[in-house]
């Protein structure tokens, strides 16, 4: 048979030639080169060009893993694109898969484009290195360091001072609300259990009586004297009808002051704000990790006044008026700030409720959803799980199946997209020194859409500055890898 005559009968070629004497037979097909470029570009090259619809709003993070596109995050952009409905991002994964590494990335990505990030508790420090790179500001709490006054009004303070009539009045049941709302929460904290009406009511009738007397922030020391003043309106706060009876009702609340004074959160939280947040700053970074070994309790009253006291400071900027800004509020190890108390959910949930009003993306960070189970209540896991449930984006690192089966019950994930992550969440080797499948590899859920697959590549800089493990290296002698993927 001629070759026209093999032609004629089969005139499609397989891939590699036909398997004959002149049949253009190959042994190895080349592939083809591949170019990229936008849509607007390559068009007029080759008209049949379509993307994948990853969205190019944002920062970029890395390539989609399925066909190499750019894929771009931000979540303040995502909710003004229409994208997204809310600025709340949650980030979920094992430790060493990378989450952090993603965070900063944002961060880097924020200051580029105008954003100001405040990382409200920095426990490790994993941010500190990155805030300086970028010219921001770092604040170090702890003792014989930086310290924050829980009543400290901050900004607002001096915006209720250029205020007058209703917007005053406003502003000030504001400073005062946040004021007993800290106290309260401080309280609880050291106490491990609730506070009563009773004792709520005798300390928002503190907080009135020293901002009548002060010219100056109050401190936790000035409520504690007050306490233990007793004067004729805290009498009548207590419905006592005596000495007796008021020392009786206020005896649990005065120790848990004292112990904020004088116990194991002495020097942290019994004085006036030495370094109030910079706002004109590019970044900012709260450096909480010198307190981390004195126990989760020191830790979560940092970052329970660390959060308090941001968000006061950036409602401050509002009211005050002038240039309108936007911020990333990066809470990491949120699981830490919640479990030290019942209640402290309810807490964090008032503060950052309201973030899209105040031009502020929220992004919460943790390792598994079996660390809000862990909390002291079923009310508290309820409102910590809502925390997800609220959040528009969810970033999922790798994780086990046990753990996708109740992120799933939140966010929906299909069959394909749980095997990639599960496919992410073990090392595939024994081998010492092989890359771990999931580091820097991400799943960007919003909502019923099809998850967005991405591997992240560090770049320059980024190789030192996103590393946390360079401390057990130095330990051991070894270099940082440059390695392709997150480093965290």
């Amino acid at each position: 048979m001629s070759v026209e005559q093999l032609a004629a009968s089969d005139p499609l070629a397989p891939a590699w030639g036909w398997p004959h004497r002149f049949g253009g037979r190959a042994a190895n097909v080349t592939a083809a080169p591949e170019y990229q470029a936008t849509t607007t570009q390559l068009c007029g090259l080759f008209p049949f060009v379509a993307g994948s619809g990853s969205p190019t709003v944002g920062t970029p993070i890395g390539r989609h893993l399925l066909h190499g596109e750019v894929v771009c995050l931000d979540p303040l952009a995502w909710c003004r694109a229409g994208l997204i409905t809310n600025p709340g991002m949650f980030v979920l994964g094992q430790p060493g898969t990378g989450k952090s590494t993603l965070v900063k990335r944002l961060v880097t990505g924020a200051v580029a484009t105008g954003t100001i990030p405040i990382v409200l508790g920095d426990t490790k420090p994993d941010y500190t290195a990155l805030v300086q790179h970028l010219g921001g500001q770092v604040i170090q709490i702890g003792r014989g360091l930086d310290r924050v006054n829980p009543l400290d009004s901050g900004p607002l303070g001096s915006a209720l001072r250029k205020l007058d009539g209703a917007k005053a009045e406003a502003l000030r049941a504001e400073v005062r609300g946040r004021r007993l709302s800290l106290l309260l929460a401080l309280c609880t904290l050291v106490r491990e259990g609730r506070i009563t009406n009773a004792e709520e009511v005798v300390l928002g009738r503190v907080i009135d009586l020293l901002d009548e007397r002060l010219q100056e922030e109050p401190t936790v020391p000035d409520v504690l004297a007050a306490l233990e003043e007793g004067s004729a309106e805290l009498w009548s706060a207590a419905r006592a009808r005596n000495e007796q009876v008021y020392r009786r009702e206020v005896r649990e609340l005065v120790f848990a002051l004292d112990l904020l004074c004088n116990g194991s959160l002495a020097g942290v939280f019994d004085g006036p704000t030495t370094t109030p947040l910079d706002l004109d700053a590019p970044a900012i970074s709260v450096d909480i990790s010198r307190i981390g070994a004195a126990g989760d309790k020191l830790l979560t009253a940092a970052m329970l006044c660390t959060w308090s006291y941001a968000y006061g400071t950036i409602d401050a900027a509002e009211a005050l008026g002038g240039r309108r800004r936007s911020y990333f509020g990066v809470m990491d190890e949120l699981w830490r700030a919640l479990r030290g108390a019942p209640g402290l959910v309810e807490h964090a949930d008032a503060l950052t409720r309201l973030s899209r009003a105040k031009g502020m993306a929220s992004i919460m960070i943790t390792h598994s959803l079996a660390d809000l189970d862990a909390l002291p209540t079923e009310e508290d896991r309820a409102k910590a799980r809502g925390f997800v449930d609220r959040s528009a984006i969810t970033v999922l690192a790798g994780l086990p199946p046990r753990e996708l089966a109740r992120v799933h019950e939140i966010t929906p994930l299909t069959e394909p997209e749980q095997q990639l992550v599960t496919s992410w969440s073990a090392p595939e080797t024994w081998q010492p020194g092989a890359r771990h499948p999931g580091r820097g590899r991400y799943l960007i859920k919003t909502g019923e859409r099809l998850g967005l697959p991405v591997q992240l590549t560090l770049v320059g800089a980024e190789y030192w500055l996103y590393d946390t493990d360079q401390r057990i290296r130095s330990d051991s002698g070894r270099q940082s890898p440059r390695f392709e993927g997150g480093v965290q």
